[in-house]
């Protein structure tokens, strides 16, 4: 019975109702020892009625074990496994030893945990039962916490018991599970004093009794309403105590020594049987180590006989961890490290390399390098968390310090891939500290600490420490810290040196990367820019690269050399590396095609935690596609990982590309905020392309609301922008709108000025949506119509041609044409609410009035803010509307879940929901509208 718990018990039927009724939940009972965790998780078992409990316990002797804990949990539900998306099948029957592929990759893992809880609760829901968290093992916690901040509409109940001193678990409300109240105190005191001692598993009575009112406050205030306290010293108080005739010990039993003279009182035998127990919870392992050791099985039935401990299974539990602590203190330390030895000749495996590392005294290569070999089938499982402290340790026992270096190193890597950043740095400080003359050794961990630091730390810093390399891969991981940093000086040098390198791929892009930007910095053209004060003219003359020159031909040539290579290309990495090319070249939309690529092999190919990285480039590809929605999908599911991941660093891409979105789509407040966020890592870490987008932000949002001349300022702050806080493609990017906003300003010789600079850049751009968007912005220079006609024949990008439209309506209104401007602003319009840009939807409608057309749209008109959207794919959220893109593309729900890390069966819920909001019934439907929202317009369409 549970005494005082009616606030727990509300919350836990509440988590189980929603689960019930579709909506999956997960909470954690966070607490101190013996305050009654489990008998809540017990109850939560019970309360489920017809639905599935899946249940395990994190055993301290077990936490580092890779998916030990998952293997006991998952395993009653592995016949389910074949219903699972493939890759995700293949990686868990691999974790739990079923066979299958490794695939390394822990996202994908984890999104096969999911997915097979959600198979086992489909029927009639899942309560998902786990205590001890915090003593799981790493590997098997991270999958669950992924599934945990994922569960959406799966009709799983998860429910965490942790200990009140463990780390907070991110991203999982928790719920404080304290003392008991002196009223449900007192109760439980009176069943406990009346109830005899058997000595049995369940309950705790010393030898029966009355307890005066005057004991019993006192036993509440001193064990401050613990239950498991309160039991365990009623069971050691004399009858004269309890009533009050003889004083109460002091201090009261607590701790472990509440259970300590129980474990004193065990016959040697027993005790003996219960050291192993305590490093060793495999009831086969623990009974042929205490026959090695002269005690039999009648050993174990006595320790089961005193209620200590009991048989589960194939393992032995202890009524309660802390009596395992009291074993574990009891014992000296030449008994624990006698027992592990013994048990390591019965095991082995992973449990051997354990039990041999817990006996060894000093250092020892041969444990070591069993230990290393432990962490590799961790790492290849994607248990990166629980290979780097295999690692770690192998590293202490390894007797050779050049050896021993190198599994730090290692051990970093893995803590690194594990999304444990602050233990990865300080892994790879200690793996520097043994290095000692190592040429190589030191190169590689000089890579990884740079490395560290472009995604976590300081751009600049990183720049400095990948510079010193010489190899293409070290010196391309300079250039990607430079270009983070938009140290434009630093890129040039890199490519000057990577030229000395045989010629390939990776070698023609830097080169010719530094060969453009080179062309910039001797051209000086920042000092063409009209700025509004003279420190910022002098400070654009300073950074004068920020405007780079036309690429030579040189430049162009390898450039173009390297893009004709990509059919080569298998690996995400190099996609990226194509896409800086053609952004180089000034082909916005080819690199936004090339990051997209990325974005797909990087799903598919198991990117080992880079994942979140990619998604930095897919979700601005999506961006500047005009695909607003897809791009905030990306950015929110990138975010999420990146976060996971611990790479701060993305964390602000992604923030800032959000910022963005909020800025188009009118959000003034929510763009503030993200804009603010993304500014505060990215400013501090120097990572000037991240500071550099989030400050675009802001400039849109006012050139969204027609506020020109601080759109103006804006975008000349960002020309203006050094190293660390500007960067040189969101200035060429950004040129477009940087001339709107001068022409809307009124400074036509700063608009000028920025023509010049992007007619130099776009020089040999190749694309027709490049052609168009120089075509636009040379037409708002010299205020011709022509030049916005060309424009619209050319546009691939809807949403750029839509800008085009606006641009050339507003125009011809003005030139008392409104005849002509109509059709485009319609058009325009029409655009800019399929994809949410509602300043500009808003700005259309007014120039529509303006021109004499009362627009009532699908859905009426709104005073405040234009037409509302249509019934189309405007009425999906962002994650419906990439499951609508991935059904375009041929992809089944299967085949979705397994790209998105979702369940196949939140693939189908997402569906079930689509289809009514767009009003069809198939996925035929459903493809077609997708793919006529992303279809080009075409000049004639906007004439």
């Amino acid at each position: 019975m549970l005494f005082g718990r009616s606030a727990e018990i509300a919350a836990i039927e509440d988590v189980i109702g929603r689960a019930r009724g579709g909506v999956g939940t997960a909470l954690v009972l966070r607490g101190e020892a013996g305050v009654g965790k489990t008998a809540l998780l017990d109850l939560a078992a019970s309360r489920g009625g017809d639905m599935r409990v899946l249940r395990t316990t994190g055993v301290e002797p077990e936490s580092d074990l890779a998916f030990a804990a998952l293997h006991q949990l998952l395993r009653p539900v592995v016949g389910l496994l074949d219903a699972l998306p493939e890759p995700q099948r293949d990686a868990v029957r691999g974790v739990l030893g079923l066979g299958g592929g490794a695939s390394g990759d822990r996202f994908l893992l984890a999104a096969g945990v999911l997915s097979l809880l959600a198979e086992a609760g489909a029927e009639s829901g899942l309560v998902c039962v786990v205590d001890d968290f915090q003593w799981m093992d790493r590997a098997s916690a991270d999958a669950l916490l992924f599934a945990a901040r994922r569960l959406g509409p799966e009709r799983i109940a998860m429910l965490l018991a942790v200990r009140a001193d463990a780390p907070p678990v991110k991203g999982v409300p928790s719920l404080p599970v304290t003392g008991l109240p002196e009223p449900a105190a007192t109760e439980l005191l009176d069943a406990t004093a009346l109830r005899p001692a058997p000595g049995t598993w369940d309950t705790a009575a010393g030898a029966g009794g009355t307890i005066v009112p005057g004991v019993k406050r006192a036993l509440v205030a001193l064990t401050g309403g613990n239950p498991l306290a309160l039991r365990e010293t009623v069971r050691r108080l004399s009858p004269g105590q309890l009533a009050g005739r003889e004083p109460l010990p002091d201090p009261l039993p607590g701790g472990t020594h509440l259970f300590g003279e129980q474990v004193a009182a065990l016959p040697e035998d027993a005790r003996l049987v219960a050291l192993l127990a305590s490093v060793e919870g495999d009831l086969a392992l623990v009974l042929r180590a205490a026959g090695r050791m002269g005690a039999g099985r009648d050993a174990l039935h006595e320790l089961e006989a005193t209620g200590l401990a009991r048989i589960e299974g194939t393992s032995v539990r202890f009524r309660h961890p802390l009596i395992r602590s009291a074993v574990h203190e009891a014992a000296t330390p030449a008994d624990r490290r006698e027992a592990h030895r013994v048990l390591a000749g019965e095991a082995d495996g992973d449990r051997r390399a354990w039990h041999l590392a817990a006996a060894a005294l000093g250092q020892d290569e041969a444990v070591a390098a069993a230990l290393a070999e432990t962490a590799a089938r961790a790492r290849d499982r994607g248990g990166y968390g629980d290979a780097a402290t295999a690692l770690s340790r192998a590293a202490e026992l390894t007797p050779d310090p050049a050896a021993r270096a190198a599994r730090l190193k290692d051990a970093a890597v893995a803590a690194w891939l594990g999304g444990r950043p602050g233990q990865a740095e300080s892994l790879l400080a200690e793996a520097r500290e043994h290095a000692g003359g190592d040429a190589v050794l030191g190169m590689e961990l000089a890579q990884l600490r740079g490395r560290f630091e472009l995604n976590s730390g300081s751009a600049t810093e990183a720049v400095r420490i990948l510079a010193a390399g010489d190899s293409l891969d070290m010196l391309a991981d300079a250039a990607e810290a430079a270009s983070y940093a938009g140290d434009i000086a630093a890129i040039v040098e890199i490519g000057r040196r990577a030229a000395t390198h045989p010629e390939g791929f990776l070698r023609d892009v830097l080169t010719g990367i530094g060969l453009t930007l080179s062309a910039g910095t001797s051209g000086g053209h920042a000092d063409a820019e009209r700025e509004h004060t003279r420190a910022q003219r002098e400070h654009a003359q300073a950074e004068g690269a920020h405007e780079p020159a036309h690429p030579p031909s040189a430049a162009h040539a390898l450039l173009r050399r390297a893009l004709a290579r990509t059919g080569e290309l298998t690996d995400a990495a190099g996609f990226l590396w194509a896409t800086a090319a053609a952004s180089y070249l000034g082909e916005a939309d080819l690199s936004a095609e090339l990051a997209a690529r990325a974005g797909r092999v990087a799903r598919v190919s198991g990117m080992v935690g880079q994942l979140p990285v990619v998604l930095e480039f897919v979700a601005t590809a999506e961006r500047v596609a005009g695909r607003l929605a897809e791009s905030q999908a990306v950015s929110e599911e990138g975010l999420e990982l990146a976060r996971e991941a611990g790479y701060s660093n993305t964390v602000a891409a992604h923030l800032a590309n959000l910022a963005v979105l909020a800025a188009l789509r009118g959000e003034e407040d929510e763009c503030r905020r993200l804009a603010r966020e993304a500014l505060a890592i990215a400013l501090p870490h120097r990572v000037g392309l991240r500071a550099g987008v989030a400050a675009y932000a802001l400039a849109m949002l006012d050139l969204g609301a027609g506020r020109f001349a601080a759109a103006h300022d804006r975008f000349s702050a960002i020309v203006a922008a050094g190293p660390g806080a500007g960067h040189p493609t969101v200035v060429w990017r950004s040129t477009p709108d940087r001339i709107e906003a001068a022409v809307g300003a009124g400074d036509l010789e700063a608009a000028g000025a920025a023509l010049e600079a992007y007619e130099r850049w776009s020089a040999h751009a190749a694309t027709a949506e490049s052609r168009a968007l120089l075509a636009r912005c040379r037409a708002q220079v010299t205020g011709g119509h022509e030049g916005f006609e060309e424009a619209l024949r050319l546009h691939a990008n809807p949403y750029e041609a839509a800008r085009t439209a606006l641009l050339l309506g507003e125009r011809l209104r003005r030139a008392h044409r409104p005849g002509e401007a109509r059709p485009h602003l319609r058009a325009a319009l029409e655009t800019f609410q399929r994809s949410g840009a509602h300043p500009w939807a808003r700005r259309a409608h007014g120039e529509l009035r303006a021109a004499g057309e009362g627009w009532t749209g699908q859905s009426g008109t709104d005073e405040n803010s234009g037409p509302a959207p249509g019934p189309e794919l405007d009425v999906l959220t962002p994650q419906e509307l990439r499951i609508a893109g991935l059904v375009a593309d041929g992809l089944s729900s299967k085949e979705i879940a397994a790209q998105l890390f979702l369940s196949a069966r939140t693939v189908e819920y997402h569906l079930y929901k689509i289809y009514p909001k767009l009003g069809i019934g198939t996925r035929t439907e459903l493809a077609r509208l997708v793919v006529l929202r992303k279809a080009p317009a075409t000049g004639q369409d906007m004439l």
